[in-house]
């Protein structure tokens, strides 16, 4: 795949990274590999460069002056559902499941080879083309209590709304979708996270579980979102409302 976002012009990466000589070795590796590149030295300098529409991925360092990576990806969370690539240092004490539930989309650990990072950023990009350019299809979708509304993004169960997060609306349409069938975790994770997805599976647990939580009115006792054994998860199509 070209690392054009868009015919004509070249994908924009934000370089979020305190160490000069990683600053410096990866600009210059992206560069030669077609990207253009800005660096943020700083968590508040990353807040100040970025622009929602005018970056196309971030790579973030986790361990920044003035502000953290955690706190940045909170806030550019709260703007935009960029790509976000998580750099962690090796030996590093890193809440892999926190960052996936606040909304990063893959991580990346020091020291890595530039060949392994492209094919992160070109993976999340592939990703994201898939799901902008998915067609059309309903745009609303209702199943019990449970009701989604396609274009705006919203989601609500028994008339109240619920804030989900991208990863988390995707995975329940595709369950709304498909009432009382049984999605393996394969199709699950190739058809949201994207079949070049290299990171852990139990990323898909989480995001069933948080959901749960969400949606459920004991989450420990699902009605709608149930496990079959071994094998994945069923949308339960005909469970009551409260």
């Amino acid at each position: 795949m070209s690392p054009h976002a868009d015919a004509g012009r070249r994908t924009r990466v934000l370089v979020v990274e305190d160490e000069e000589s990683f600053v410096d070795a990866l600009t210059i590796g992206l560069q030669r590999e077609g990207f253009d590149v800005t660096a943020a030295r700083d968590g508040v300098e990353a807040l100040s460069a970025f622009r929602p529409g005018d970056c196309d991925v971030v790579l973030l360092d986790l361990m920044l002056p003035r502000l953290s990576g955690l706190d940045v990806l909170r806030s550019l969370r709260e703007v935009s559902d960029v790509p976000i690539i998580i750099v962690s240092a090796k030996g590093e004490e890193v809440d892999m499941v926190l960052l996936l539930e606040i909304g990063a989309d893959d991580y990346v650990t020091k020291p890595y080879r530039l060949r392994e990072l492209v094919a992160r950023i070109r993976a999340v990009l592939r990703r994201r083309e898939a799901h902008d350019d998915s067609g059309d299809e309903a745009s609303l979708i209702e199943r019990g209590p449970i009701r989604l509304d396609i274009d705006a993004r919203r989601c609500f169960v028994a008339g109240d709304e619920v804030k989900l997060r991208k990863k988390e609306f995707a995975l329940l349409h595709l369950l709304l979708e498909n009432p009382g069938r049984v999605l393996t975790r394969e199709v699950l994770i190739d058809r949201v996270w994207g079949s070049d997805y290299v990171g852990d599976t139990k990323t898909l647990d989480v995001h069933i579980k948080r959901l749960r939580a969400l949606i459920e009115r004991n989450p420990k006792s699902p009605e709608f979102i149930t496990t079959v054994r071994g094998v994945g998860y069923r949308f339960e199509a005909t469970k009551p409302v409260g």
